[in-house]
């Protein structure tokens, strides 16, 4: 969905010189091309690799995983020659969910693009930042390193399906305004396999499998000013299908624009307009950090169709302060429908702490 994108856009805003850069615009009708598209559009404002999935280790019990790189063209004169002048920002997330921790376990990392210490590169995805990479290989396989006193990762994530195009052929519409879109597409039904240590390994690597979604977006347009945040689903089917929904919330909780996809085993898509998607909380939870209540269980409806989401745990929330400034309930959850489960995925709450500052 959109990724902390105003958070983003307010932190590239932050290094802004007297020459500021004409953005890209996103403007409908344009065909995703791969595999260039898979790889960074610097000339957008902001662009992100957002993976999330469920793993299992030797004992079996599930974990949830998240990684996110993001790439933000700054307000710094693009025309300076300085090797040191901050024109790309690079920003990772990553965090694991096990319940028997009992709280969410992460790490983040930003710097300026250069000197081969931190990238984004064109024509396919390679995006580095010290010794954290995401890169994409000729066989579509995306390797994946993290490596940090929290937590460790060295996945590899290999597609299983063609990407999902997302909106109008990958044109997503995030608001009334056409200028308030993004370029969206997911893989979802990536097999992952590898290794992970966090403290509920006891910091020693332990291998894992399982399957992930991955979003790639990129904008260079604001949300509506009236937002104060989002909410976000993406989830594999466990008959192969894919299900994406999202809304955006206005500051009295009212949904400014809404929209889902929900693609079959066969590759069939059912889009939902704005009127035809709801998130209805079931149960909420109030972090005892920040006091922010966070509806981790809710009931999503999608024109006739009514959908449940439950977290794998409640404590998911994800302080990011030190590198795009937000605090966000970011977790793995299941999907059920008529008390039967379906699916499993991720669900990410932003604005919940406190309205996003444009």
């Amino acid at each position: 969905m959109i990724r902390l994108f105003l958070l983003l856009l307010a932190l590239a805003g932050g290094v802004a010189s007297a020459a500021a850069p004409a953005y890209a615009p996103v403007v409908p009708g344009r065909t995703l091309s791969f595999p260039a598209d898979y790889g960074a559009h610097p000339d957008h404002r902001t662009e992100w690799w957002y993976v999330t999935g469920w793993l299992q280790g030797p004992d079996g019990k599930p974990l949830g995983f998240q990684v996110t790189f993001f790439r933000s063209r700054s307000g710094h004169d693009p025309a300076n020659p300085s090797a040191f002048a901050p024109t790309q920002l690079i920003i990772g997330h990553a965090a694991l969910s096990d319940p028997a921790l009992g709280r969410l376990v992460h790490d983040q990392r930003s710097a300026r693009a250069g000197f081969g210490l931190a990238f984004a590169n064109t024509g396919d995805t390679d995006v580095k930042l010290d010794d954290w990479r995401m890169q994409r290989e000729a066989d579509g396989r995306y390797r994946v390193t993290v490596r940090s006193g929290e937590l460790s990762y060295a996945l590899t994530l290999a597609p299983t399906q063609a990407p999902m195009l997302q909106g109008a052929r990958g044109y997503s519409q995030k608001g009334r305004v056409a200028g308030h879109a993004s370029y969206y597409y997911s893989e979802p039904h990536l097999r992952v396999d590898g290794e992970v240590a966090y403290a509920g390994s006891g910091g020693k690597p332990v291998k894992v499998s399982g399957t992930a979604w991955l979003d790639h977006e990129w904008s260079s347009q604001v949300l509506d000013p009236e937002a104060t945040g989002w909410d976000w689903t993406g989830i594999n089917l466990d008959d192969g299908g894919a299900l994406m929904a999202f809304r955006i919330r206005s500051k009295a909780g009212a949904t400014l624009w809404a929209h889902a996809a929900v693609r079959d085993a066969a590759g069939r898509i059912t889009q939902y307009g704005p009127d035809d998607v709801r998130f209805e909380p079931l149960a909420r939870w109030t972090s005892p950090r920040t006091n922010a209540t966070y509806p981790v269980a809710a009931q999503l409806v999608l024109g006739g169709t009514r959908w449940r989401l439950d977290a794998l745990q409640p404590d998911q929330e994800l302080d990011s302060r030190r590198s795009t400034g937000a605090v966000y309930w970011e977790g793995a959850v299941t999907l059920s429908r008529d008390g039967r489960p379906v699916g499993r995925g991720y669900l990410e709450l932003t604005g919940y702490v406190a309205a996003m500052k444009l």
